[in-house]
């Protein structure tokens, strides 16, 4: 049976997105930007801070590509959907719901800047660089947080807890 504890609130995550929208903001002032989250795990994240960043936001596209296999990263990258447009010459955030090893988010990375952007910066909602296994650092970063298997706000366990509007730590 798995059980949960209580890491993050609704509302410290709410704050946390509001100040990461209004930093982005102030990066791109008089520019505008191409927002691509990543799926599956960013999209709440990605529409809540899209609310909060107030410059033009030129379009909001989705990538999806997954390492994971339940709680584990593989190392191995599938690229099940690619953004529909184009970013040459244009600022792109790419907006992931955490950062872990790194991997899958350096691959994308790559991939994308080979389509020749104006700038690509990673915005993330949580970090846990204990576990990077690469020198990636994401430009934003809404909450750091400890090594432990988190569900809730797009992340899931095998497709499930997405739902929780807060932060929890999964207890097997």
């Amino acid at each position: 049976m798995v059980q949960f504890d209580t890491m993050i609130s609704s509302e410290e995550i709410a704050a946390k997105v509001k100040e990461t929208g209004a930093k982005i903001s102030r990066d791109y002032e008089g520019e505008s930007v191409i927002v691509i989250g990543v799926l599956t795990g960013a999209f709440i994240f990605t529409a809540d801070l899209v609310r909060e960043i107030t410059v033009p936001v030129e379009t909001v596209d989705f990538v999806s590509i997954s390492s994971y296999e339940g709680d584990t990263s593989t190392g191995n990258f599938t690229f099940k959907k690619d953004i529909s447009c184009d970013i040459k010459g244009k600022n792109v955030l790419i907006v992931e719901d955490i950062v872990d090893t790194g991997r899958t988010l350096k691959k994308l990375k790559e991939i994308l800047m080979m389509r020749d952007p104006k700038s690509i910066k990673i915005c993330t909602a949580f970090d846990k660089p204990s576990r990077r296994v690469n020198d990636l650092v994401p430009d934003y970063n809404c909450i750091t947080v400890p090594d432990e298997f988190i569900v809730g706000y797009g992340l899931d366990y095998d497709g499930n807890y997405r739902q929780f509007k807060d932060i929890r730590i999964v207890r097997k």
